[in-house]
C-alpha cells in the first residue's frame, strides 16, 4: 500500500479549480498544440515515424471537424497549423523509404 501524500491532493485540487475556470476552448487549443508537436516530434526522427504521426494528425482532424466553430475565434488557427503538420507528414513520407511513400494524410 502506497502513503497518502497531501501534496498531490492539493495540486489535483488545483488543477480541478484551474478545469473548472478555465474556457474549455483554451483547454481544446492546449490539447490541439501538444498533440501537433507530438506529430512534429515523430516526423523528425531518424526515420520518421509515419505510423505514429498519422495516428495523432487523424485524431487532431477529428477534433478539429467535430469541434468545428464552436472551438473559438481561433479555429483557423489551429486548422492552419494542422494543415503544416500534414504537408510536414507528406514530406517525410516522400522522402522516405518506397514502402511508405504512398501513404497519404486525412
Amino acid at each position: 500500500m502506497t502513503e497518502h501524500d497531501p501534496d498531490s491532493t492539493i495540486n489535483e485540487s488545483e488543477e480541478i479549480a484551474y478545469l473548472r475556470t478555465t474556457p474549455v476552448e483554451t483547454v481544446l487549443a492546449n490539447h490541439f498544440f501538444v498533440l501537433l508537436q507530438l506529430a512534429a516530434v515523430h516526423l523528425a526522427a531518424t526515420p520518421p515515424n509515419l505510423s505514429a504521426a498519422q495516428l495523432v494528425i487523424d485524431t487532431v482532424t477529428a477534433m478539429l471537424q467535430a469541434g468545428g466553430e464552436r472551438l473559438g475565434e481561433h479555429v483557423d488557427l489551429y486548422r492552419s497549423a494542422l494543415a503544416e503538420v500534414q504537408q510536414l507528414y507528406v514530406r517525410s513520407a516522400s522522402s522516405g523509404p518506397s514502402g511508405q511513400a504512398g501513404t497519404t494524410t486525412s
